[in-house]
Parts: structure tokens; C-alpha cells; sequence
């Protein structure tokens, strides 16, 4: 049984990457299946969650204005609410957000949110679900959720549901995300997909350098990037400025977009190409950042 050794606790939630991301397929229901390889970054979401005696959610932070707080369309409060009826207790926190990620970005900030919450909550309610339990919980809140839950660096397939961990944790990588800070919906940019489907090509270890690697991910895609990019014509002008940066490898949309990321040969290279696009774009959400096998290691 997990036990809080505090009056409240905190948990990152992550931005999600997808290095590459094919769709190879459509189901009967719907629902798209995926072949994708998802990191974390140091850039996270807060969540913090305390006692309290009814259920109620808060939110700060550069984003923070940008969310709603009505439960049907709030994924936190989601999340909460069917952890409490799966644990059969009433729902009761006070669930606070501080929200640095930008919205509707294709970072899976929302995703990792609610993921973030689950893992919060089950230390402060003193409940220990199943794995399994919890992996349906998390794919009900949405196709990212499962993996940010898992929360380590991991081929994903089907829906979102199966979930191949990396065999040995990637090194961190250097990279600069992008966001032209113009939301755009996950929703519209599948409504704009057109066939043939992907074949998969999973990439279960990641190779020895950064070379290596941006010449595997060089032979898949991103199969969003062309629909996002008719709705969202400005990622062209992300990409480029990633491409243009020093010491960039691969400049590739991030899941629906708009968010696009730049692998750099180090650290250096990224801060350096951070501030050269930040002063050209002042109204661009530029960051410099690393990635993260395991978000363990952000507590």
C-alpha cells in the first residue's frame, strides 16, 4: 500500500515526443492504430494534489488561463473521478496545475496531466490498483495516457494500449521544441488524414548516438505532419527554423502538432539555436531542453 509522507504531494508530468509516428491503420470503431516511439523531455506540467473535502481543481502557471475547470471537459478532473470509482471512495482533493506546457500542442500535455493526477492521487487516497485496472482507466482518459502513466520511453502500438518499453533507457538527447503558440486539435488533423496507411517499423532500441539515431528515425515519419500542416501552415516556418539552427540533425512535427522538435548534436548547439529562434519569433514558445527515458528520475 503507498502512503504520503506529506500534507500534500507534487508529480512532473512530462512533455511527450514522438520521435516518429505512423498510422497503419484505421478500426471498425473508429479509432486509429499507431506505430510510434514516444520520449519524455525535462519540461514538465505540476501537479499537486492534498486532502480536502470535496473535489476541486485549481490552475497557474503560463498556460494556466487556457484551461477549463468543468469537469466533463477538464481531463484532470476526469481522471480523479474515475480513479475514486474504481477504488469505490468518494472523490475528495484539492488538485492544483501549474501549467508551463503549452495547449493542444501535440506535446500530450493534457495526457500527462492526468496521468501525473492518477499517480498523485493513488499516494494520497492509500490505493493500489492493478495495473491492469489502471492501464483501462488511462486508455478511457485518451490514446496518450497510458504511456505517460507508464511514464518510460516506449514503442506504442494499437490505440495506445500496447506499450513496449525501451529493453535499455536512451541517453539523454539534446533538443529544442517549438510551438508557434496557435492551438490545433488532435481531432481535426486525423479528420484531415488520407490513406494509403503506414506499415509499421518499430524501433524498439534506440541506437548508441545521435547520429545513428536521426538516421533510423530519417527512414520513418510523422503521417500527421501533412494534415497538420495544410490546417496549420506556420509549421513550415517551425521546421525551417530548426533546420536552418547549427548542429540540428532532425527537425520533425510533434504528434497532431503544432509543436515540432530539433534533435542537436549537444546541449550547446540547443541553447544556442533556442535563443537564435526566440529572437526572431518573440511569439514563439521556444525551450532548449533534454529528453527523459524515465520520468522517475524528474521527482
Amino acid at each position: 500500500m503507498l502512503r504520503p509522507t506529506e500534507p500534500f504531494i507534487t508529480v512532473p508530468a512530462p512533455a511527450k515526443i514522438n520521435l516518429y509516428l505512423h498510422v497503419t491503420g484505421r478500426r471498425v470503431d473508429g479509432y486509429h492504430e499507431l506505430d510510434s516511439l514516444i520520449v519524455f523531455t525535462a519540461l514538465h506540467d505540476v501537479i499537486t494534489v492534498a486532502p480536502h473535502d470535496s473535489l476541486t481543481f485549481q490552475q497557474s502557471g503560463p498556460f494556466g488561463d487556457y484551461l477549463t475547470d468543468e469537469p466533463n471537459n477538464n481531463l484532470v478532473l476526469r481522471a480523479a473521478q474515475k480513479l475514486a470509482n474504481l477504488a469505490g471512495i468518494p472523490a475528495k482533493a484539492r488538485i492544483s496545475l501549474y501549467k508551463t506546457l503549452p495547449i493542444a500542442a501535440g506535446l500530450g500535455g493534457g495526457s500527462a496531466d492526468a496521468a501525473a493526477a492518477l499517480r498523485a492521487l493513488c499516494q494520497l487516497w492509500l490505493i493500489d490498483p492493478s495495473e491492469e485496472e489502471v492501464a483501462v482507466l488511462a486508455l478511457s482518459l485518451g490514446a496518450d495516457v497510458p504511456v505517460c502513466l507508464k511514464g518510460l520511453a516506449a514503442h506504442v502500438s494499437g490505440v495506445g494500449d500496447l506499450l513496449n518499453p525501451l529493453q535499455f533507457c536512451p541517453p539523454p538527447m539534446a533538443m529544442v521544441l517549438v510551438n508557434p503558440n496557435i492551438p490545433l486539435s488532435t481531432k481535426s488533423v486525423y479528420g484531415k488524414l488520407r490513406g494509403p496507411y503506414t506499415p509499421p517499423r518499430p524501433l524498439n532500441i534506440l541506437p548508441k548516438n545521435i547520429y545513428e539515431l536521426t538516421y533510423a528515425l530519417a527512414q520513418r515519419t510523422n503521417d500527421l505532419a501533412t494534415p497538420a500542416r495544410v490546417l496549420c501552415p506556420i509549421i513550415d516556418d517551425v521546421l525551417a527554423a530548426l533546420t536552418a539552427s547549427e548542429g540540428c540533425q532532425l527537425a520533425r512535427l510533434s504528434g497532431s502538432g503544432p509543436s515540432c522538435f530539433g534533435l542537436f548534436t549537444d546541449t550547446n548547439n540547443a541553447e544556442k539555436a533556442a535563443s537564435r529562434i526566440s529572437a526572431l519569433k518573440g511569439d514563439w514558445w521556444v525551450k532548449a531542453t533534454y529528453s527523459v527515458g524515465d520520468i522517475t528520475t524528474l521527482s
